[in-house]
């Protein structure tokens, strides 16, 4: 039984990550915790091994998506690199910070960040994106296949700050940190948004990769976990690529803010319990 849930949320985890360009951690760390706790489908497990076993999902999950990406040509590997360099030591930081939480404190912050997400999500599609030409930054275009060009910049100091916040929160809560990253490169840089999705999953992989190095050290992985939870997660992230280069995500992502705030809320209740 455990092996089917396993798998189960590994591939919610992934199809619902890849298709938003949020990773999929959102979903695994809550579903870990809970089923631990309020049913006997799953062993309880610590926030810390919910989280370490996330990020290195996380790395499956995003290597699965670029690939996918890769085929469309939406990934922007010169932007995904230089995020990364906030990403890599602000995820590492999250890390060890990440290990310093009590129980009860990792779900009420958690419980806020959840909510939080989901208020960004709201306003993601509503908010028009800043204009993209500014003096200094770098500049770069996106061509679709129908024709239309796109044309984005950003600066890169600014750019390697707000990856590194998100490195941060996704070294703490293992969440990927592309649900902060994709509207910011939407909103601040005029990211096309499915290049912004692609190149997301494509730093998501990058910033996993060393987050994840930093918990298994600290002993925060449990590997049978892992290995189920990966080729679920594999498969998802393929069928959710495949399925936002086709539709619009729209509905998908009202149904992923809903769940978000009754986790988060549910997670700040049994934080104060």
């Amino acid at each position: 039984m455990e092996w089917i849930v396993l798998l189960s949320i590994g591939f919610s985890a992934g199809a619902l990550g890849a298709l938003a360009g949020i990773g999929g951690g959102i979903i695994i760390v809550p579903s870990l915790l809970f089923l631990g706790i309020s049913t006997a489908l799953l062993p309880s497990i610590s926030p810390q091994q919910a989280v370490g076993i996330s990020l290195v999902v996380m790395i499956f999950t995003g290597l699965s998506s670029t690939l996918a990406y890769m085929k469309y040509k939406t990934v922007d590997y010169k932007s995904g690199l230089l995020f990364f360099i906030g990403s890599g030591p602000g995820g590492m930081a999250g890390a060890l910070v990440n290990k310093a939480l009590s129980t009860h404190s990792f779900y009420i912050y958690f419980g806020v960040f959840m909510i939080f997400i989901a208020v960004v999500l709201i306003f993601r599609s509503k908010i028009k994106p800043l204009s993209s030409k500014k003096e200094g930054g770098i500049v770069r275009t996106f061509t679709e296949k129908s024709g239309k060009m796109y044309t984005y910049s950003f600066q890169p100091a600014v750019a390697i700050a707000i990856s590194f916040f998100v490195g941060f929160f996704s070294g703490i809560f293992g969440i990927g940190g592309g649900a902060l990253m994709v509207p910011a490169m939407i909103l601040l840089f005029a990211f096309p948004p499915h290049v912004a999705v692609a190149t997301s999953m494509f730093m998501i992989f990058l910033s996993a990769l060393v987050s994840s190095v930093t918990h298994v050290l600290l002993g925060n992985v449990v590997w049978l976990y892992a290995l189920l939870l990966i080729p679920g997660a594999w498969v998802g992230a393929k069928c959710g690529a495949f399925v936002n280069t086709r539709i619009q995500s729209d509905a998908l992502i009202m149904v992923l803010r809903l769940i978000l705030i009754v986790t988060g809320i549910r997670l700040i209740y049994e934080g104060l319990a």
